[in-house]
């Protein structure tokens, strides 16, 4: 090859490899990252007419195709369906050797591929819209943290493009390349793993410490007031007994509530959260709700504002009574000094919303956003301790998502906050209602 020449083909080679780092270092999840980078192979390396991006499941024991690319290819997608043995075809025989080859003739592609199981011959037809096999192919392993990720193979479908064997070290630093950004993505995603499962166990930590005391607090409680009720040698008049009943009364509904969380945060967990559904007349039971929390509270009101003509929805009454209960659990919590606490329907033509606003301490706009995890607590002030589980909120927006609707809150600090939620007009009882419109 002369000087010219020479200095051409590194220059060709120099510009590819400069046009695919510039696609490995985009930030992108690595399927897409992949099939971006076999696009700038197939736009910018002038004898790659197609190309797939095997990668090892080693579940399966299978190589996938993971990226294609080939104008010519009039049925791309089909090559997804292939899945090959170790030591199949092209591709499998590379992965097993961990070594580079070129098939430089059809008849060394048509040998290579020769022990195509019947499905991958199929599909492999069906992607590239005909039986004719490729011109030629280079097939590279990818290697990278001593590590086999998979096969990187480039073909040719007219005889006027082949590869050869000089080809191999280029196609290999490609290679090398996609192989190292696959690395990168198993060790940012390893490391991933290992900050959420720190924060899981720290979160696991933390809230076992608040729960151990939270529940402690009413049992403390309870054992108090029983205590002092069987004390022989003090004669309570009837009022105080009747005052210790009732705070015993209010501690065990406080226990219930927590347990009740409890287990509702565990059937989440396992998946086993089910619902109910029938026709709702939510505004009765945003009344109950409304009704039961009142008697816990003689420093807060709470009221209703429905209109009149609010609809039927399809729901689990049961769950639906428990968001209310929950939000407004936590409207009265968070409001120390008392107030209104207003629950509020409206009606949208596709769904419901209902609202329920506090005039209580607020949130503070960062706290918004982890408002509806799991465990978490809005900070309160020292002189106002909010009992909790940190689940209440959690529970009620996985009620309202189970339901298709969602959840959200507003909020600034001093001036209360309004928790809304939606739930879909739909099914049989969205249809009586039309029908009796």
């Amino acid at each position: 090859m002369s000087t010219l020449h020479r200095n051409a083909a590194q220059a060709a080679e120099l510009y590819v490899l400069t046009e695919v780092t510039k696609t490995l270092i985009t930030p992108l999840a690595l399927t897409e990252l992949l099939e971006s980078v076999m696009a700038t192979i197939a736009k910018v390396l002038e004898a790659a007419e197609f190309g797939v991006v095997w990668l090892w499941d080693p579940l399966a024991e299978l190589l996938r195709p993971q990226a294609v690319c080939g104008p010519d290819f009039p049925n791309l997608q089909s090559l997804r369906q292939l899945a090959l043995r170790e030591g199949e075809s092209v591709a499998g025989k590379v992965y097993r050797e961990g070594s580079a080859v070129v098939f430089a003739t059809p008849f060394d592609v048509a040998k290579a591929m020769g022990d195509l199981q019947p499905a991958n011959a199929m599909a492999w037809n069906q992607g590239l819209g005909s039986n004719n096999l490729p011109y030629s192919m280079i097939a590279v392993p990818l290697w990278a943290g001593g590590q086999k990720y998979g096969v990187l193979i480039l073909g040719t479908l007219h005889s006027s493009n082949y590869f050869a064997t000089n080809d191999i070290p280029f196609i290999q630093i490609l290679a090398d390349l996609i192989a190292l950004s696959i690395e990168r993505a198993r060790l940012e995603t390893e490391a991933l793993a290992v900050r959420e499962a720190k924060q899981a166990d720290r979160l696991r930590a933390e809230a076992l410490a608040i729960l151990s005391h939270e529940l402690r607090t009413p049992l403390g409680a309870i054992k108090g007031y029983c205590t002092a009720l069987l004390m022989e040698e003090a004669a309570w008049p009837q009022a105080k007994q009747h005052e210790f009943l009732l705070r015993i009364d209010e501690e065990c509904e406080n226990l219930e509530t927590m347990i009740g969380e409890l287990l509702d945060s565990s059937l989440i967990d396992a998946g086993q959260l089910m619902l109910e559904y029938q026709p709702v007349r939510l505004e009765r039971i945003a009344q109950e709700v409304a009704n039961e929390m009142q008697y816990l509270t003689s420093s807060h009101r709470i009221d209703l504002d429905f209109p009149v003509d609010f609809p039927l929805i399809d729901a689990d009454p049961l769950r639906i009574k428990q968001i209310l209960r929950n939000i407004v659990n936590n409207a009265i919590k968070y409001s120390p000094n008392g107030g209104l606490v207003m629950i509020r329907g409206e009606v949208r033509s596709s769904d419901i919303i209902v609202s329920i606003a506090d005039q209580g301490m607020g949130i503070a706009v960062e706290d918004l956003i982890s408002l509806f995890e799991k465990y978490f607590r809005v900070k309160a002030s020292p002189e106002h301790q909010i009992p909790g589980t940190g689940l209440g909120l959690l529970v009620a927006r996985t009620l309202v998502e189970a339901h298709e609707g969602r959840i959200w809150a507003e909020s600034k600090l001093g001036e209360g906050t309004i928790f809304y939620f939606s739930l879909p007009r739909q099914g049989l009882s969205s249809d009586e209602e039309i029908d009796h419109d």
